[in-house]
């Protein structure tokens, strides 16, 4: 920071909105209207409303913070305030409001995510330099000059990462309808004449949920028999520590409506719908032990560590657990952990798959466990499921709230309605997936790194124009000269005046 700056926190420079009457839940949004309401979702406008009692009186241009998603936006137009967690932040005179709007990326930068936690609190408490008035706009002008590039390769980049997501929709649809197995189909029919002969690659669709309740009913009875070794082995020791605890029987899912069915595309004549519990194990909640980065444990995964379908430990948190708790909350190669509960919807049922690699950690009470029956379901065709487009509006259709919060839990997950197929029809699916798919993730990994050099180069230009290294001498004294500049310590005095009483923001 330059000598002629002073510090100032950031709450002395902003005055929250109150948005408590305006306030429109997600059930109230309109898909067109007059009146937007703005959210803290990633989307500029969240939706509409007619009603002009719900229209917020504020000084504009305001920033819109979303607590829990830390997405900002600097609104220049009248509008609603939608979902709980939008913070509107009316900036007072003495600060540009672009300048403060950037300022923020910049302290948002610095949180470490806190899943869906408040992000405010961090904010307000923070100190930034507090600049004369004429160099503000200056830094301004030229952070705009410097952007205009940068932004338009940033928006290439996302269209480009937009068409692949296009395109992998598209795949997955075609995969999970049958299509990419329709000839391979056929030519079992060929060569396998007899239907019998085909039993186990292609069974009919009663033989396949029979196939399926048997597999059901064997790994129950594994269980039974795993525990009744544990249970023998925790009597040799002399019952010591707590006593192994018992399988829960096979729990039944609610069968499929006709209604539920019938809402879904035809499937080929050998695959039927399930409810997704009837293939996974029950599912399993996390571990709500606090995890730290500098204490000697066991390696936690946590919502940041969950990738497009896979694990990235670069940034893991420890803990200390018993030998029981690493039973309770292990990992298995197969496994799939989703996101249960975060800010962005979208994020909300977002899977990874465990590799052999990603066995010697345990997953944190954000997650839930998903472990496929190995004579079930196919891991990686199960994983790809729950990224298409109908299963993904299945999930977000349950998970979303009006509370900023979105939740889904292992129940709405066990009943999620999934197309299933034979074993060796899953195993060619992955296969056919895989083979469309790996030039599209080489290529989708390349724009997300050229994503984060983007946003590594703003955040360098936004802390070099903090520190006051942005402007030339030159440029310096031109601002100088004008009419209303003052010394940063002059406006300070102003400013605390304005707070002392209750001043702030008025002209």
């Amino acid at each position: 920071m330059r000598e002629d700056w002073v510090k100032i926190l950031y709450k002395d420079v902003v005055s929250k909105v109150s948005t408590t009457k305006n306030k429109l839940k997600q059930k109230e949004y309109l898909t067109n209207g007059k009146i937007p309401i703005v959210d803290q979702g990633l989307s500029f406008i969240g939706g509409y409303t007619n009603d002009n009692e719900k229209i917020l009186k504020c000084k504009l241009p305001v920033i819109v913070f979303g607590d829990h998603t830390k997405n900002i936006k600097l609104i220049n137009f009248q509008f609603a305030p939608g979902a709980d967690g939008t913070k509107v932040l009316e900036p007072n005179k003495y600060i540009h409001p672009k300048l403060i709007s950037l300022l923020t990326e910049i302290l948002v930068f610095k949180i470490k995510d806190k899943g869906y936690a408040r992000h405010y609190q961090y904010i307000e408490k923070e100190y930034f330099p507090l600049i004369p008035l004429p160099e503000q706009r200056a830094i301004v002008s030229k952070l705009e000059s410097l952007f205009s590039d940068l932004d338009n390769g940033i928006s290439d980049l996302k269209k480009a990462q937009e068409q692949l997501k296009i395109y992998r929709q598209a795949v997955l649809k075609k995969a999970f309808e049958g299509e990419l197995t329709k000839e391979w189909r056929e030519e079992i029919v060929k060569t396998h004449g007899r239907a019998s002969q085909r039993k186990d690659i292609l069974p009919k669709a009663e033989e396949l949920l029979e196939q399926i309740k048997q597999e059901r009913q064997k790994h129950y009875e594994q269980q039974l028999e795993d525990w009744k070794e544990a249970v023998k082995t925790w009597e040799e020791n002399g019952k010591e520590g707590k006593k192994p605890g018992e399988p829960k029987t096979i729990k039944k899912l609610l069968p499929l409506t006709d209604n539920e069915i019938k809402s879904f595309h035809n499937l080929p004549k050998r695959w039927r719908y399930i409810k997704q519990g009837e293939v996974t194990e029950e599912p399993k909640y996390g571990t709500s032990k606090k995890c730290d980065y500098n204490i000697d444990g066991k390696g936690v995964i946590r919502i940041p560590n969950i990738l497009e379908q896979k694990i990235d430990s670069t940034d893991l948190k420890f803990a200390v657990f018993s030998e029981e708790e690493k039973i309770i909350y292990e990992l298995k190669k197969g496994d799939i952990l989703t996101i249960r509960s975060n800010g962005s919807v979208d994020l909300v049922g977002k899977c990874a798959l465990i590799r052999d690699v990603d066995k010697a950690f345990l997953f944190a009470g954000y997650l839930i466990r998903l472990r496929p029956l190995k004579g079930c379901v196919n891991s990686n065709y199960l994983i790809n499921c729950l990224s298409s487009i109908k299963i993904r509006n299945q999930i977000e259709s349950k998970a979303k709230s009006t509370s900023g919060v979105n939740n889904i839990n292992s129940g709405e997950l066990s009943s999620l309605i999934i197309p299933i197929c034979s074993l060796k029809e899953q195993h060619q699916i992955v296969r056919e997936i895989e083979s469309r798919l790996s030039v599209c993730d080489k290529v989708e990994q390349s724009i997300i790194e050229s994503l984060l050099k983007a946003q590594a180069l703003r955040q360098s230009i936004l802390k070099k124009a903090f520190e006051g290294k942005l402007l030339s001498e030159a440029e310096i004294e031109k601002c100088k000269q004008e009419e209303d500049y003052e010394p940063a310590s002059v406006l300070l005095e102003r400013i605390r005046k304005d707070v002392q009483f209750g001043r702030l923001n008025k002209k």
